[in-house]
Parts: structure tokens; C-alpha cells; sequence
């Protein structure tokens, strides 16, 4: 049975534990909370955000990061990437769930968690990913299918804002694809 608010899928779900300091420079825990999952796609497919950070180098004094993160969630304009920062988040995929396919201005890190999932990409076959595989996506146009008939995928993601991206002179910008008007866009590209 989910354990975290709006989780679809059946797996444990996720508790973020952030750190900090005391007064005298020990580390504490700051915070524990469940995650918080929005669905899309008629649910097949939920998103957890774990974690933002709005600028690069992030800037941890007087909690600078965590008032960041907050405000942006608070905000419900997140993107994608968040613009000149970090997103990690959580996806579980459904089974035969059909590919997204879109283009983030981002270099992402996508780490099979649970299950398998296929990297479809515009050429070439999927590339199908198990547990532990980890993608390193750099602005190109993928998807994410998960092949199974009856059980989920769990992947995390790791975005990173990244520098306008020129191809044989043409500009590699943001593509939602399909899910432009469902997904709010990241506004990394302007």
C-alpha cells in the first residue's frame, strides 16, 4: 500500500531527510518529510520532487537553498529544470506506459531505482535500462517506456540547467512534446 500522499505506484514509498548545522557546527537533521507525488498521464506515471536548488553553486548559509526549494514548490510553476539550479526527482513509471517523448535544456542523470525501463530516443532502438543503469541525458529528444505487462520502474532524475545547446546552427531548445499544456515549462531557453 503507498505510504506517501498521491503515490500511484506499489513500491515503499520515500521519506527526504535534509541535513544541517547547530549553533556550534554539528550536524543535525533539519527536516524528515514523506514525499509528495503528482500524477500524469492518466496515471501512468507520478513525480516526486525531492529536491530543488535555484542557483549554481548552491548557496547553503542562513538556509538559503531550503527557502529557495520552498518557494519554488510553493509556487507550482516548476518546470522540468529549474532555471540556473538543480531538480532531483522521483518517477514511477506504470506498466506498458506510453513514452513522453520531450527535450529538456538540461543535463540529466537518470538512475534506474526499481524495475527496467527502455530509452527511447529518435534514432536506433530503445535502450533498455535495469537496476543501476544510470542515463546521462544531454538535451536530446527521449522518452521513457516502461516494457513490463505487470510490474512498475521507479527512476530517479537528476537535472541540471545548462548552457544554450547549438546543433549543425540550430538551437536545441525545450520540446514538451505531448505533454506541452500538461507540464509547466522550464523558461531555461529564453
Amino acid at each position: 500500500m503507498p505510504t506517501n500522499p498521491g503515490q500511484i505506484s506499489p513500491f515503499r514509498g520515500v521519506t527526504r531527510h535534509i541535513t544541517g548545522h547547530d549553533a556550534s557546527g554539528n550536524a543535525v537533521i533539519h527536516s524528515s518529510t514523506p514525499g509528495q507525488w503528482k500524477s500524469f498521464e492518466g496515471s501512468s506515471m507520478a513525480f516526486n520532487v525531492v529536491y530543488t536548488t535555484s542557483q549554481f553553486p548552491a548557496d547553503l548559509n542562513q538556509e538559503a537553498d531550503i527557502d529557495a526549494h520552498e518557494k519554488i514548490q510553493q509556487s507550482g510553476q516548476l518546470g522540468l529544470v529549474n532555471p540556473r539550479g538543480t531538480v532531483c526527482r522521483i518517477v514511477d513509471f506504470a506498466p506498458n506506459n506510453t513514452p513522453i517523448v520531450h527535450r529538456t535544456q538540461s543535463l540529466d542523470y537518470g538512475i534506474v531505482l526499481e524495475g527496467e525501463i527502455e530509452m527511447v530516443l529518435d534514432e536506433g532502438d530503445p535502450v533498455l535500462m535495469k537496476r543501476g543503469d544510470v542515463a546521462v541525458q544531454r538535451a536530446t529528444m527521449h522518452g521513457w517506456r516502461n516494457p513490463s505487462k505487470t510490474e512498475w520502474a521507479r527512476l530517479v532524475f537528476v537535472l541540471q540547467d545548462c548552457q544554450k545547446l547549438t546543433v549543425g546552427g540550430k538551437e536545441m531548445k525545450e520540446d514538451l512534446g505531448i505533454a506541452t499544456g500538461v507540464l509547466h515549462p522550464s523558461r531555461n531557453d529564453q
